[in-house]
């Protein structure tokens, strides 16, 4: 059994055995010809039981016995499922076809393996991110067994490893990177949403991929910061939104107050010296920029007074 390297930066185990097809016959037929048997060899035994006659009593005997023994090769298959087939501890097929097939009678395990599609929330866990700040997390992933040889063979309860790996990548992919980064350019588990389940599906489908299983899709289901810092962030997050805010407004009001003085000097409607410029400026960005209503006051002498 060798190794792979992941991209989850941990050498999953690679299986050599490999799901193959099993040999078998349709078993309907089979059925129809044993029931026959069944009937010839109770006729035998009853022809040689009135006759005395002791060879036809131990064919039909024998017979019977022959045609039990290979009517126990019979096996179904429902929908969504398969059956891996051992023959004394050797791996010898998969069957997947639903239906009734036939097999070696002597097939000594025939074990169910669900190919249905399976989903998988976690609980919600707390971890820190990368900032150290602890926060609580939880992901349900979509999967499939696609390998029934691997699934059966290279982990003791594909199921349970499923559930493990899916747990662990959600905790590693959340303290790689930060809950939210304010604006700035690294992925945020937040801000980042789309990008951060790709690599989580991609992280637990190399983690699962050598039980056989298929990753169909990820989410995160929860994400929050942890209630003892929940209200602290919640006031950071508060600041970084007015102060947001602010900016967009000083930067309209610079350029509304930039486009007044403009158009005054192009219409010529009044000539201002640049003392009365800096007044005007002061005074726009004063009502442009405050947060409360502004009060005018109504100047009844010259510009200069």
């Amino acid at each position: 059994m060798g190794t792979e390297e992941t991209g989850t930066g941990v050498a999953m185990p690679e299986s050599e055995i490999r799901e193959q097809p099993a040999r078998g016959a349709s078993g309907l037929p089979m059925l129809g010809l044993g029931v026959l048997l069944l009937l010839l060899a109770a006729a035998l035994a009853a022809l040689g039981g009135v006759t005395s006659t002791w060879w036809l009593l131990a064919v039909g005997i024998a017979l019977g016995v022959a045609t039990l023994v290979g009517l126990a090769g019979l096996v179904t298959v429902s929908p969504g499922e398969a059956r891996v087939l051992q023959f004394f501890g050797r791996y010898t097929g998969t069957l997947r076809q639903e239906g009734l097939h036939w097999i070696n009678p002597l097939t000594t395990d025939r074990t169910r393996v669900s190919t249905r599609i399976r989903n998988h929330e976690t609980s919600v866990m707390k971890v820190n991110d990368a900032e150290g700040n602890p926060i609580e997390i939880a992901a349900v992933v979509v999967w499939q067994v696609d390998d029934t040889a691997q699934a059966s063979f290279s982990v003791d309860d594909f199921v349970e490893f499923v559930q493990t790996q899916t747990e662990t990548a959600v905790r590693h992919i959340a303290t790689n990177y930060a809950y939210d980064t304010r604006g700035g350019q690294e992925l945020s588990l937040r801000e980042n949403a789309e990008e951060i389940t790709a690599k989580l599906s991609k992280e637990i489908a190399d983690r699962v991929h050598s039980a056989g299983v298929k990753v169909v899709e990820s989410r995160l289901t929860h994400l929050a910061y942890a209630p003892e810092i929940a209200q602290s962030m919640l006031q950071r997050q508060q600041a970084d939104a007015v102060v947001a805010a602010r900016q967009r407004i000083v930067e309209g009001a610079v350029g509304m107050v930039e486009s007044a003085l403009g158009q005054l000097a192009e219409d010529e409607v009044v000539e201002l010296d640049e003392e009365r410029k800096a007044s005007m400026v002061s005074n726009l960005l004063v009502v442009l920029c405050g947060d409360k209503a502004t009060q005018p006051v109504v100047n009844t002498g010259s510009l200069y007074q």
